[in-house]
């Protein structure tokens, strides 16, 4: 069996044939080599092909129609910048490396903030989520800061980032049982760029399978990051597959009679999935679309630095993924509220108070399925119960913006020195 594989690499500072041909290969025309006087003028060691990205930093290829410079053919060529080749070389190659580690950095930077620095933002958002007794929805930044330091100040960090390590344990299973079974089945898990109806759909559907193999792990992710560390135990890193497994045997920690099947929560748990996965992936593109063609306009070839260069390759990605990720996340808050209360209920969890900051509550929510749970909310708690807690996205993108924006101006000062 042939593995499938995606017809083109996604990762940092590569996006295809896009990048090429709006950062370096768009910029200049294509020239046939017809004539000897082209070739002793362009040939170098290696080619050198107008358009090409064979140049180091700082070079530029003559623009397009201009006369060749009258060169001899014997004996080196002369530099088209001043300073010797021995140190345009060196340069060349620390500028290089500078950006490789530095789009290695960018990346890590990124991911460190999305899952580290925001996990106390994801706790919070989520206790206040299944929490119907609250009567403060924290709605604004200001009251979940205030609420963030009374739970750090009576139960120390950890109660911040409790249920880390399970959130990397779904986000692991999610990506191995996508590759599983893209290998399998004929169920393609990239589009390519000539899409049809079809593909289309075996992608989602593709999609839709991989959120139900990760949908008992989420659920007992869910429970960790919610449970009040004053009653919980020492938990092991694999606790959570352990319940993963348990909740699909039915096996494990005895629930409650309010526990709904895992049958009934297939149907919220891949609507949200597959929604989200949609509006990021549309968002990104259209972004991604604007920034390249703003940065392709507003950069004429002649005047582009390599720094600035060098900042377009990356952070166009990363600021689309920013706002993909911000725009489904706000869109899909009600939705993620009322499957968040389906996956918690029946099993015995106790959260946080998160009107006093201290104290803990039980969980005895009796829905009895989603559209039970949809107008239960709305009548008990109001159109704004679907977004108990969303101060905390605020939160959680603001200091994600400000990692970004951090991280650029340590990039940029770094490339400026090395130029």
């Amino acid at each position: 069996m042939h593995p499938r594989r995606p017809d083109g690499f996604d990762g940092l500072g590569y996006r295809g044939g896009a990048r090429d041909e709006q950062g370096f290969g768009g910029a200049f025309p294509a020239r046939s080599f017809s004539s000897g006087s082209d070739l002793s003028h362009w040939v170098t060691t290696p080619p050198d092909i107008p358009g090409s990205r064979n140049l180091h930093w700082g070079e530029k290829s003559p623009p397009y129609g201009a006369p060749a410079p009258s060169t001899p053919l014997e004996g080196p060529a002369e530099e088209p910048f001043p300073g010797g080749s021995s140190s345009g070389g060196v340069q060349g190659q620390s500028s290089e490396q500078l950006n490789r580690f530095a789009g290695f950095g960018i990346g890590l930077a990124s991911l460190f903030t999305e899952n580290v620095l925001a996990h106390p933002c994801i706790v919070l958002r989520r206790q206040c989520q299944v929490n119907y007794h609250a009567r403060h929805y924290h709605l604004t930044p200001f009251t979940v800061i205030n609420i963030m330091y009374s739970f750090n100040k009576t139960q120390g960090p950890r109660a911040l980032w409790k249920g880390m390590g399970s959130t990397f344990i779904v986000q692991g299973v999610t990506l191995g049982a996508e590759g599983i079974i893209s290998e399998f089945t004929p169920l393609p898990r990239e589009i390519s760029h000539k899409w049809n109806p079809k593909q289309i759909g075996e992608h989602l559907l593709l999609k839709s399978l991989t959120y139900m193999v990760a949908m008992p792990f989420y659920s007992a992710s869910l429970i960790e990051t919610v449970q009040s560390e004053i009653i919980r135990d020492n938990t092991g890193i694999l606790e959570c597959v352990k319940e993963g497994i348990g909740r699909v045997m039915g096996l494990g920690v005895p629930h409650s009679k309010r526990l709904l099947p895992l049958l009934s929560l297939i149907f919220p748990t891949v609507l949200h999935g597959v929604l989200h996965y949609i509006i990021s992936s549309a968002i990104q593109k259209f972004v991604l679309l604007i920034l390249k063609r703003k940065t392709y306009s507003s950069h004429l070839p002649e005047s582009t630095s390599p720094v600035q260069s060098m900042l377009d390759a990356y952070f166009p990605e990363l600021i689309a993924n920013f706002a993909a990720s911000l725009c489904s996340d706000v869109i899909l808050y009600p939705l993620e509220t009322v499957l968040h209360r389906l996956h918690i209920q029946g099993t015995r969890t106790i959260i946080d108070n998160t009107d006093l900051g201290y104290e803990v509550l039980p969980i005895n929510t009796q829905y009895e399925g989603m559209r039970d749970c949809i107008n239960t909310i709305r009548q008990e708690e109001g159109m704004l119960g679907f977004y108990k807690g969303f101060g905390a996205v605020i939160i959680q993108y603001t200091l994600h913006a400000a990692v970004l924006q951090i991280t650029k101006i340590i990039y940029s000062t770094l490339l400026q020195n090395s130029v």
